[in-house]
């Protein structure tokens, strides 16, 4: 047993605009560590100093001219012609996701509107007066909710129906979410040493802003699972119903089928992993725990649920020595966040590999562009994660 051993506390914070609270690692250092703690002050430096000059993520923000709310149609997957006057019920959706489903089931009786565009990221949406009518005009609005896109969740609640918020509404066990937080003291000692003076005193105010906002927060990434999507089909169907009673049959007959479909990728999710020498997938920030537990992965994130989190020394310490420990080859990166604190990470962790693994937040335009929809990057995301862990 070494005597060098991170163990792992973290948290839901109960945050409206629902950022969780990162993981923090106690590390205890035997003689001779000094080597290994300056390893996350070094990968703190250089991330750092590459962000002087540019944005820190390369996000697109929904606050954005006409055009490119046209492409945030074609990025959620709606077929030509789908948002015409023709359609019976006007359905607004808050990131790719709910569109796809919304659009499977509900077919050319459904217009469809993403409300994030494609290359965006939807933690950060922000609405512009026209998706705000939009939101008020359409039959059905369907949201995530936990504050996973603040802005829009309170928007829609200002609805008097039609509104669908679907975490509250799915089986979630337990499986995916975090645990109490019983490092608080630790997590504002880091707060107050990293922010100073103003900024400081804004980073709190925020903070108390977030917690207002919210009883509790919870891990949205659901439609990561396979299985938990059905559940989201089945709550989507029997709102469409609702808003058209007339289209039951076939609102139902669509979503027969497109279960039928997610079945399937869940088989080959589980045949595809069912025989890895290894397990344990570190990510960008925390969106694969619902995956990894229906499939018998372990997830530590760099990050914590939400990708504006930046790692504390202690965690990429922690990180450091557990991927070197475990004999992980590969560090995932994702297309809508910055991989630069991952690569560096796996760069000073003995060169290991970086790949994409997809948390299908939204679609990329070049995804657009070739075509791809939710089934296609979880079956890309199948064969990364088969060559990454060494499944046979």
């Amino acid at each position: 047993m070494r005597a060098w051993t991170a163990s792992r506390s973290v948290t839901v914070r109960s945050v409206g605009r629902w950022r969780a609270r990162r993981a923090t690692h106690r590390i205890h250092d035997p003689p001779g560590a000094a080597t290994m703690k300056m390893i996350p002050e070094m990968l703190l430096r250089r991330s750092r100093s590459s962000a002087m000059s540019r944005p820190r993520r390369p996000i697109v923000r929904a606050t954005v001219a006409a055009a490119a709310v046209a492409v945030a149609a074609v990025g959620a997957g709606i077929p030509a012609g789908a948002q015409s006057g023709g359609a019976t019920v006007q359905a607004v959706a808050a990131f790719y996701p709910l569109a796809w489903v919304l659009e499977q089931v509900g077919g050319t009786r459904v217009a469809v509107t993403n409300l994030t565009p494609a290359g965006a990221e939807p933690h950060d949406l922000e609405l512009t007066p026209k998706q705000r009518d939009a939101i008020d005009d359409a039959d059905l609005v369907v949201v995530m909710g936990s504050g996973f896109q603040p802005a829009l969740e309170e928007a829609a609640a200002t609805r008097r129906a039609g509104t669908l918020a679907l975490l509250a509404r799915l089986p979630i066990t337990g499986a995916g979410q975090k645990v109490a937080d019983e490092h608080e003291d630790d997590k504002k000692h880091k707060d107050e040493k990293k922010h100073k003076d103003e900024k400081k005193h804004k980073d709190e105010k925020k903070h108390k802003d977030e917690a207002a906002h919210a009883e509790e927060g919870l891990d949205p990434h659901v439609w990561l699972d396979p299985t938990l999507m059905q559940a989201i089909v089945d709550e989507t169907t029997a709102a469409l119903v609702k808003a058209d009673p007339s289209g039951q049959a076939t609102y139902n007959a669509n979503a027969t089928a497109l279960k039928a479909r997610l079945r399937a990728l869940d088989g080959r999710f589980r045949t595809g992993l069912a025989n890895c020498p290894r397990t344990l997938i570190v990510t960008s920030h925390d969106a694969f725990g619902y995956l990894a537990a229906a499939y018998g992965l372990q997830q530590e994130g760099v990050a914590g649920l939400s990708p504006d989190e930046e790692p504390n020394p202690k965690r990429l310490a922690a990180l450091t020595d557990l991927v070197q420990k475990k004999g992980v080859t590969t560090i995932f990166t994702e297309e809508l966040v910055s991989p630069r604190i991952a690569r560096t990470l796996a760069r000073e962790a003995g060169g290991l590999k970086t790949a994409t693994l997809n948390p299908l937040e939204g679609l990329t335009p070049r995804e657009v562009a070739r075509g791809d929809d939710y089934e296609r990057v979880m079956d890309r995301n199948l064969a990364t994660l088969r060559t990454a862990l060494g499944c046979r």
